[in-house]
């Protein structure tokens, strides 16, 4: 475990000494903020002030949540990760004697760890001073925990995608599969009940709701505890899928006599 612990403070370090990262990161964070506020803001007033029980100030307080979980993690990830596999980077490190997923997850836990503090802060104290705190102060609380377990089925369920590169030459198809995933199903540009009914459906039932619903419908005012219950056990699946199938990647390799 102090192999794990090293890997995350080292992560979270890494993160901390890119001020420039973080500084372009917060900035495009609180553009993508003030957009959305200014479409919300048209939607419920045209809407009679609420859209499927969600009033503008619980809107704006979604998308603090939700864009600050996914702007947590790399928007490359799987692609890096990919290459990695590809040059033989992924190889070298399954020479080791840890965890090769275990160690990457605490190395980018770390990291954004570091990034969703950077921009999720000045995003909620901006909306703090425009519209006022939270619409539920106990949604408010539950969503602190939500983020850290979003951007964790995050990039758990990343290192399961990225794994298709063990079988094939390049996970950019991968990755951009995955980022639209996240995008409609995962709820960070619209919340899940916007959906269409059969769409919805399939939102609910996939993993890729914890990555940003979760702590945004708890920031918006629902105080559900059963959704971080629900991130907990998709969290364990997730990381489970990734070690199983780079241990299958493993396999792969040494069979190859890579």
């Amino acid at each position: 475990m102090n192999i794990y612990r090293a890997a995350f403070a080292a992560g979270f370090g890494r993160a901390v000494r890119q001020p420039g990262d973080l500084a372009v990161r917060a900035g495009f964070y609180l553009l993508l903020l003030l957009t959305f506020a200014a479409l919300w803001n048209a939607a419920t007033a045209a809407q009679g002030g609420d859209i499927e029980g969600y009033t503008f100030a619980a809107l704006v307080w979604y998308v603090v949540a939700a864009e600050g979980a996914v702007n947590a993690t790399k928007p490359r990830l799987i692609e890096e990760i990919g290459d990695a596999i590809g040059s033989g980077l992924i190889a070298v490190e399954m020479l080791r004697p840890v965890s090769v997923v275990g160690f990457r997850l605490a190395a980018e836990t770390g990291e954004a760890l570091a990034r969703v503090l950077a921009v999720v802060v000045p995003g909620a104290v901006v909306v703090l001073l425009a519209e006022g705190p939270p619409p539920s102060s106990a949604g408010a609380l539950l969503a602190v925990p939500s983020l850290v377990l979003a951007f964790g089925c995050n990039l758990a369920g990343q290192h399961v995608f990225a794994a298709s590169a063990f079988w094939v030459n390049d996970a950019k198809a991968t990755w951009f599969l995955y980022q639209k995933f996240v995008f409609l199903l995962g709820g960070m540009l619209l919340p899940l009940e916007f959906l269409p009914g059969g769409l919805e459906f399939w939102a609910r039932t996939l993993p890729f709701w914890t990555m940003a619903y979760a702590p945004a419908r708890l920031l918006s005012g629902r105080a559900e505890p059963m959704l971080l219950l629900g991130q907990v056990v998709w969290l364990v699946a997730l990381v489970a899928a990734a070690l199983a199938v780079f241990g299958a990647g493993e396999r792969r390799l040494q069979v190859a006599g890579g």
